[in-house]
């Protein structure tokens, strides 16, 4: 089987990989020397699509495609290389596969768990639609409408949102560690924001469970039956690591830091991943203490 990936130098994208061997991979790039040095050289690398007329010789596209949401404070500029980073790589993939003959059997598209905007204690589950209407909800709701096009009776379509991804290879937790460690993590906001995460152990086998299982399709959350609290989580970050949490960050520090892009720690989704559930995943780790123990290891 030949499977193409975007976004493939990315926290999963990276790490998926191995679990897809020894499939055929092909990685559309727009950096293929720093790709190479990422993911090494048993990789078909594209450095454009430009030149593909279709997808005919592809079975599946997994499509992560986009500028990190986190990391820089959300001016009009930055907002617009995350909107167009994600909806124009995806129209392009759509539109290729429109145009095979032997389209795609499957295409796992990338979504997140910010398409519910913020909300309070409400359990979220993939039916829910009483969403707010914030960037995050904003960006991601064209994103899964342009992923949406390319489904036929040829190509299934599943549209992953995603939580927090837990991983200690990178991501929002390598970010938290350092202050844990040194006892000076803490409480962001008021704390009672929910915090739905994922292991990336468990990102990635329930990308491969989508793969493997056709009756899969449609939308699908990709985020552990147990969402916490903010102050849940950073105790038990702190217990894990063996550190004191003592310390409550305001939120007009947040905002003063982070902008507009705060709104990721300070609201929250309690979402919980029913159709993953339903379709017969079994997660690897359902809780959050099993989860940092492990991760601390």
């Amino acid at each position: 089987m030949k499977i193409l990936i975007t976004g493939a130098t990315g926290l999963i994208g990276s790490n998926l990989i191995p679990f897809l061997r020894p499939n055929e991979i092909a990685v559309y790039t727009r950096n293929v020397a720093m790709a190479e040095q990422i993911l090494g050289h048993k990789i078909h690398f594209l450095s454009s699509l430009e030149h593909l007329k279709d997808l005919n010789d592809y079975q599946v596209v997994i499509n992560f495609a986009g500028e990190p949401i986190v990391g820089k404070k959300w001016t009009t500029q930055q907002k617009h290389e995350i909107e167009s980073s994600r909806w124009s790589i995806t129209e392009k993939i759509v539109a290729l596969i429109k145009a095979s003959e032997n389209p795609p059997e499957l295409l796992i598209s990338g979504s997140a768990v910010g398409y519910y905007g913020r909300q309070s204690d409400n359990i979220i589950d993939e039916s829910f639609t009483n969403t707010f209407d914030d960037f995050g909800h904003q960006l991601c709701e064209r994103w899964e409408y342009l992923a949406k096009k390319a489904e036929s009776l040829q190509t299934r379509v599943c549209i992953v949102r995603t939580g927090v991804v837990l991983s200690k290879r990178g991501g929002a937790l390598t970010k938290m560690l350092t202050p844990f460690k040194l006892g000076l993590g803490g409480v962001m906001g008021r704390g009672d924001q929910y915090f739905s995460w994922i292991h990336l152990e468990d990102m990635l086998k329930g990308l491969v469970h989508l793969i493997t299982n056709k009756d899969c399709h449609g939308i699908y959350n990709f985020t552990a039956p147990h969402p916490v609290t903010n102050y849940q989580y950073s105790h038990e970050l702190a217990k894990a690591l063996r550190r004191p949490c003592l310390f409550k960050i305001p939120e007009k520090l947040l905002r003063a830091a982070m902008g507009e892009s705060a709104d990721l720690v300070l609201y929250g989704q309690r979402v919980v991943p029913k159709r993953l559930l339903e379709s017969g995943y079994e997660f690897v780790f359902p809780d959050i203490s099993q989860a940092l123990d492990c991760l601390r290891k």
